[in-house]
Protein backbone atom coordinates (compact mmCIF):
# COMPACT_ATOMS: atom_id res chain seq x y z
CA UNK A 1 0.00 0.00 0.00
CA UNK A 2 1.22 3.69 -1.07
CA UNK A 3 2.05 5.82 2.20
CA UNK A 4 -0.20 8.82 2.67
CA UNK A 5 0.97 12.21 2.51
CA UNK A 6 1.59 14.75 5.14
CA UNK A 7 0.23 18.31 5.15
CA UNK A 8 0.66 20.55 8.13
CA UNK A 9 -0.82 24.40 8.21
CA UNK A 10 1.23 27.20 10.09
CA UNK A 11 1.09 30.44 11.40
CA UNK A 12 0.59 32.42 14.23
CA UNK A 13 -3.08 33.53 15.44
CA UNK A 14 -5.49 34.64 13.44
CA UNK A 15 -4.34 33.82 10.11
CA UNK A 16 -7.70 32.00 9.39
CA UNK A 17 -5.89 28.27 9.84
CA UNK A 18 -9.45 26.40 10.68
CA UNK A 19 -10.68 27.72 7.98
CA UNK A 20 -8.08 26.59 5.33
CA UNK A 21 -7.74 23.42 6.80
CA UNK A 22 -11.34 22.44 6.28
CA UNK A 23 -11.31 24.03 2.72
CA UNK A 24 -7.74 21.95 2.39
CA UNK A 25 -9.74 18.66 3.42
CA UNK A 26 -12.86 19.35 1.31
CA UNK A 27 -10.28 19.51 -1.90
CA UNK A 28 -8.43 16.30 -0.96
CA UNK A 29 -12.01 14.22 -0.06
CA UNK A 30 -13.42 15.73 -3.62
CA UNK A 31 -10.49 13.77 -5.34
CA UNK A 32 -11.25 10.23 -3.31
CA UNK A 33 -8.78 10.67 -0.53
CA UNK A 34 -9.26 9.68 2.91
CA UNK A 35 -8.55 12.19 4.96
CA UNK A 36 -7.34 12.16 8.72
CA UNK A 37 -7.04 15.64 10.88
CA UNK A 38 -5.54 16.62 13.44
CA UNK A 39 -4.20 19.36 15.66
CA UNK A 40 -1.06 20.12 17.60
CA UNK A 41 -1.14 20.39 20.86
CA UNK A 42 -3.59 17.76 20.57
CA UNK A 43 -4.94 15.23 18.61
CA UNK A 44 -5.76 12.05 21.11
CA UNK A 45 -7.40 12.16 24.46
CA UNK A 46 -3.77 12.27 26.14
CA UNK A 47 -2.46 14.78 24.23
CA UNK A 48 -5.93 16.89 24.39
CA UNK A 49 -5.09 17.00 28.03
CA UNK A 50 -1.68 17.91 27.82
CA UNK A 51 -2.93 21.29 25.38
CA UNK A 52 -4.89 22.29 28.57
CA UNK A 53 -1.81 22.36 30.45
CA UNK A 54 -0.64 24.36 27.73
CA UNK A 55 -3.36 26.94 27.04
CA UNK A 56 -4.78 27.39 30.34
CA UNK A 57 -4.36 30.33 32.52
CA UNK A 58 -2.26 29.70 35.61
CA UNK A 59 -1.16 30.93 38.81
CA UNK A 60 2.30 29.69 38.12
CA UNK A 61 4.39 30.91 35.45
CA UNK A 62 5.50 27.90 32.97
CA UNK A 63 8.97 27.77 31.99
CA UNK A 64 10.24 27.77 28.57
CA UNK A 65 11.56 24.28 28.86
CA UNK A 66 8.70 23.15 29.95
CA UNK A 67 6.10 24.29 28.01
CA UNK A 68 8.40 23.05 25.09
CA UNK A 69 8.79 19.14 26.58
CA UNK A 70 4.71 19.36 26.81
CA UNK A 71 4.55 20.46 23.10
CA UNK A 72 7.14 17.38 22.24
CA UNK A 73 4.97 14.89 24.60
CA UNK A 74 1.55 15.97 22.99
CA UNK A 75 3.73 15.71 19.32
CA UNK A 76 4.55 11.81 20.55
CA UNK A 77 1.19 10.85 21.23
CA UNK A 78 -0.12 12.32 18.24
CA UNK A 79 2.47 10.84 15.86
CA UNK A 80 2.16 7.68 17.41
CA UNK A 81 -1.56 6.99 17.63
CA UNK A 82 -3.14 9.45 14.83
CA UNK A 83 -0.58 10.11 12.17
CA UNK A 84 1.74 7.56 11.76
CA UNK A 85 -1.05 4.71 11.95
CA UNK A 86 -2.77 6.89 9.05
CA UNK A 87 0.13 7.37 6.86
CA UNK A 88 1.16 3.93 6.92
CA UNK A 89 -2.44 2.71 5.99
CA UNK A 90 -2.37 5.26 3.09
CA UNK A 91 -4.33 8.23 4.22
CA UNK A 92 -3.23 11.51 3.45
CA UNK A 93 -3.18 13.58 7.10
CA UNK A 94 -4.17 17.25 7.73
CA UNK A 95 -2.49 18.50 10.62
CA UNK A 96 -3.16 22.40 12.17
CA UNK A 97 0.31 23.02 13.67
CA UNK A 98 3.81 20.73 13.79
CA UNK A 99 6.97 20.90 14.81
CA UNK A 100 7.31 24.31 12.40
CA UNK A 101 5.26 25.68 15.43
CA UNK A 102 8.21 24.27 18.49
CA UNK A 103 10.41 26.41 16.21
CA UNK A 104 8.62 29.47 15.61
CA UNK A 105 7.10 29.54 19.22
CA UNK A 106 9.33 28.13 21.64
CA UNK A 107 12.75 28.90 19.42
CA UNK A 108 11.57 32.11 17.59
CA UNK A 109 9.40 33.52 20.52
CA UNK A 110 11.05 32.20 23.85
CA UNK A 111 14.63 31.82 22.31
CA UNK A 112 15.19 28.46 23.34
CA UNK A 113 18.15 27.07 21.21
CA UNK A 114 17.12 26.02 17.36
CA UNK A 115 19.44 22.84 18.14
CA UNK A 116 17.58 21.55 21.25
CA UNK A 117 14.29 21.53 19.63
CA UNK A 118 15.71 19.83 16.12
CA UNK A 119 17.19 17.40 18.68
CA UNK A 120 13.57 17.02 20.43
CA UNK A 121 12.14 16.32 16.67
CA UNK A 122 14.60 14.16 15.68
CA UNK A 123 13.70 12.29 19.04
CA UNK A 124 9.74 12.38 18.65
CA UNK A 125 9.85 11.77 14.74
CA UNK A 126 13.11 10.87 13.20
CA UNK A 127 12.05 9.94 9.85
CA UNK A 128 8.81 12.03 9.49
CA UNK A 129 8.13 15.65 8.00
CA UNK A 130 5.79 17.28 6.15
CA UNK A 131 5.47 16.94 2.39
CA UNK A 132 3.82 20.22 2.42
CA UNK A 133 3.50 22.97 4.93
CA UNK A 134 1.20 26.08 3.90
CA UNK A 135 2.16 29.01 5.99
CA UNK A 136 -0.31 31.37 6.75
CA UNK A 137 0.71 34.68 6.80
CA UNK A 138 -0.48 38.38 7.97
CA UNK A 139 1.03 41.06 10.00
CA UNK A 140 0.77 40.81 13.67
CA UNK A 141 -1.30 43.73 13.91
CA UNK A 142 -4.16 41.91 11.65
CA UNK A 143 -3.38 38.29 13.54
CA UNK A 144 -3.86 39.21 16.34
CA UNK A 145 -6.88 41.67 16.10
CA UNK A 146 -8.78 38.85 14.10
CA UNK A 147 -7.93 36.44 17.02
CA UNK A 148 -9.29 39.30 19.74
CA UNK A 149 -12.48 39.19 17.83
CA UNK A 150 -13.25 35.53 18.36
CA UNK A 151 -13.40 35.95 22.26
CA UNK A 152 -11.67 34.95 25.42
CA UNK A 153 -7.64 34.22 24.91
CA UNK A 154 -5.55 31.28 26.23
CA UNK A 155 -1.99 31.97 27.59
CA UNK A 156 0.10 32.28 24.60
CA UNK A 157 -2.43 34.40 23.21
CA UNK A 158 -1.75 37.23 25.38
CA UNK A 159 2.01 37.41 24.83
CA UNK A 160 2.91 40.16 24.16
CA UNK A 161 3.47 42.14 20.55
CA UNK A 162 6.76 41.62 20.52
CA UNK A 163 6.59 37.99 20.84
CA UNK A 164 4.58 37.25 17.85
CA UNK A 165 6.55 39.66 15.78
CA UNK A 166 9.35 36.95 16.47
CA UNK A 167 7.10 34.08 15.73
CA UNK A 168 6.50 35.50 12.67
CA UNK A 169 10.18 36.17 11.35
CA UNK A 170 11.03 32.92 12.56
CA UNK A 171 8.25 31.38 10.45
CA UNK A 172 9.13 33.42 7.18
CA UNK A 173 13.38 32.72 8.09
CA UNK A 174 11.65 28.76 8.01
CA UNK A 175 9.95 28.83 4.50
CA UNK A 176 12.96 30.76 3.36
CA UNK A 177 15.04 28.25 4.28
CA UNK A 178 13.21 25.20 2.64
CA UNK A 179 11.02 26.49 -0.10
CA UNK A 180 10.18 23.28 -1.47
CA UNK A 181 8.36 22.14 1.28
CA UNK A 182 6.25 25.47 2.30
CA UNK A 183 3.93 27.38 0.22
CA UNK A 184 3.38 30.92 2.00
CA UNK A 185 0.25 32.33 1.56
CA UNK A 186 -0.98 36.21 1.98
CA UNK A 187 -3.53 36.09 4.89
CA UNK A 188 -4.00 39.59 4.82
CA UNK A 189 -6.41 39.03 1.31
CA UNK A 190 -9.70 37.91 1.44
CA UNK A 191 -10.27 34.65 1.81
CA UNK A 192 -11.52 33.50 -2.23
CA UNK A 193 -7.92 34.85 -2.66
CA UNK A 194 -6.74 32.75 0.00
CA UNK A 195 -8.41 29.48 -1.09
CA UNK A 196 -7.15 30.26 -4.79
CA UNK A 197 -3.45 30.18 -3.24
CA UNK A 198 -3.85 27.06 -1.51
CA UNK A 199 -5.37 25.37 -4.14
CA UNK A 200 -2.59 26.09 -6.54
CA UNK A 201 -0.22 25.26 -3.84
CA UNK A 202 -2.09 22.19 -3.66
CA UNK A 203 -2.14 21.31 -7.40
CA UNK A 204 1.54 21.44 -7.21
CA UNK A 205 1.88 18.26 -4.59
CA UNK A 206 -1.20 16.27 -6.43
Amino acid sequence: MERGRFITIEGIEGVGKSTNMAYLVELLEARGITVVQTREPGGTPLAEDIRALLLEHRDENMCEITESLLMFAARAQNVANVIEPALAAGKWVVCDRFTDASRAYQGGGRGLPMTTIEQLAAWVHPDLEPDLTFLLDAPVELGMGRAGDRGETDRIETEKHEFFVRVRNTYLELADEDPERFAVIDASQGLDDVKAAVQKALNVLL
